[in-house]
């Protein structure tokens, strides 16, 4: 390790500061782990990193915030707002996700003119949505990489989507046998990310043509580690013939910002409470539940008798989950919660409107459980407290999330739905929670969880795996540099 550094400290005295430009798809949950892998770069390795970042709409305040709030070795900038009203109004987040990006390629080209001829530009990386923009890339001689904030599950299934797409006949969701990708556990098709669920929709279509361009790239980062996924990871690294390299980097996950009103609320409250005794309820920025399974939740959690914190979002009748990209309800959530229910849980549980400091409350030794959507950013922050989880998943790929976490890593409990209603009930609810504290299932699954936080911790450390893997990219992109 002491060879490599002074080797990279050799390459730096001879040669400009290396730079990367990221480009981030419109939304929070596709900016946050881009910007922990920048940190990684920056940090470890002495890089300079710029963020370009499409939309069709204003950047949000909370984007601007982070944004703001970065070293000054990670610059940003928004691109021109791409036209987007001509797109129906029923268009999937996906949909909306790719026309912003794919219509932003004018503005992205002219910066990739200025900032060649000004920067050291070693590497261009991208998320999932952003692959329509290698070309881009390869026109001013940088070579594209992708940074994918998901399992490494979800990228396997990824690579083999053209395989599916034209072996499969039909629609996924009425496949009678799972879809078995090589070292994965089997997938049900309605278990499968939203795109697959109507292959008509046009939203299936671009997400096909834009993952089928994962094999373009130079390399993937993905947020992962072999102890975490030990089967897919070696599978996707055997399986070279037609697909780059793949590079496990994780846990990247944010850490606790403290400091904000709600922290200050969470943390009193928390400070309270015996270790290890508070269930963690939210479902992450963009999700929201059906007023008929709010109830059925709130009923739940007070059947359990557990004690909790839950994030209220206000509850949306037409779909599982709200606008992709929205943070804070529009309406009191308070208010749609069962009659009572505030002044019958007081003291035993805490509601929190809208927003909670997450990370804060994770990190917190009385929080003893997650009820979560399984979104994959939230999943690593629990892994890396160690706390584990109860699944439920509404949108993206929480579902496919799901089944990793309860039947490959073993890590989260989930409760059953009643198939008729499509509703999870109460008394299952309650079950479910009380398992999860004080059966023997619960105790596996939180040894597990621990488990794993001591082995994530281990990776990112000093001559740990992801931080091997991650020497070895930047070792790359300084050579390419010295020789260019």
């Amino acid at each position: 390790m002491e060879e490599a550094k002074q080797r990279e400290q050799q390459e730096e005295a001879g040669s400009p500061t290396p730079h990367v430009l990221m480009m981030s798809s419109p939304g929070m949950g596709h900016l946050i782990p881009l910007i922990e892998f920048a940190k990684r770069l920056v940090f470890l390795h002495r890089f300079t990193v710029t963020f370009v970042i499409p939309s069709g709409e204003p950047p949000s305040k909370a984007q601007i915030s982070v944004l703001n709030s970065l070293p000054s070795a990670i610059d940003h900038l928004f691109l021109p707002l791409a036209p987007l009203n001509d797109l129906p109004t029923e268009a999937k987040a996906e949909t909306i996700i790719f026309y912003a990006v794919t219509r932003s390629l004018p503005s992205l080209r002219d910066h990739f003119k200025s900032m060649v001829t000004q920067l050291n530009l070693v590497a261009f990386v991208v998320d999932q949505f952003g692959t329509v923009a290698f070309d881009v890339a390869r026109e001013f001689n940088v070579p594209p990489y992708i940074y994918l904030p998901c399992a490494a599950t979800t990228l396997s299934l990824i690579l083999h989507i053209s395989k599916l797409d034209e072996s499969i006949v039909g629609e996924y969701v009425d496949l009678t046998e799972p879809i078995r990708l090589p070292g994965c556990s089997p997938i049900p098709g309605k278990e499968l990310p939203d795109p697959f669920l109507v292959r008509e929709d046009e939203s299936y279509k671009l997400f096909i043509d834009t993952m089928s361009r994962f094999v373009l790239a130079e390399g993937i980062f993905v947020n992962s580690f072999p102890e975490l996924e030990p089967n897919p990871i070696n599978a996707l690294q055997l399986e070279k013939s037609g697909k780059p390299p793949i590079y496990p980097v994780g846990p990247l996950v944010k850490i606790d910002s403290s400091g904000s009103e709600e922290g200050i609320e969470c943390s009193d409250w928390l400070d309270e409470q015996p270790h290890g005794s508070v269930l963690f309820v939210s479902f992450g920025s963009g999700g929201t539940l059906s007023r008929v399974q709010m109830n059925e939740l709130a009923m739940g959690l007070e059947l359990s008798g557990q004690k909790f914190i839950w994030v209220v979002r206000s509850p949306s009748d037409k779909e599982a989950n709200a606008s992709f990209f929205s943070v804070h309800s529009q309406n009191d959530p308070l208010k749609f919660l069962p009659e009572g229910f505030v002044e019958r849980t007081r003291g035993r549980g805490l509601i929190v409107p809208s927003w909670a400091p997450q990370a804060q409350i994770l990190s917190h030794g009385s929080t003893g459980g997650f009820l979560s959507h399984c979104g994959w950013n939230s999943t690593l922050e629990s892994l890396v407290n160690g706390v584990p989880i109860i699944s439920w998943p509404l949108y993206a790929e929480q579902r496919l999330n799901a089944i990793i976490l309860t039947e490959e890593i073993k890590v989260a409990l989930r409760p059953k739905m009643n198939e008729e209603s499509g509703i999870i009930e109460k008394e299952e609810i309650a079950k479910v929670v009380k398992s999860l504290f004080e059966s023997e299932e619960g105790k596996k699954v939180r040894e597990k969880m621990q488990e794993l936080r001591v082995a994530g911790e281990r990776v990112l450390g000093e001559g740990g795996s992801s931080s091997r893997t991650l020497l070895e990219v930047v070792q790359k992109w300084r050579s390419n540099n010295i020789s260019r």
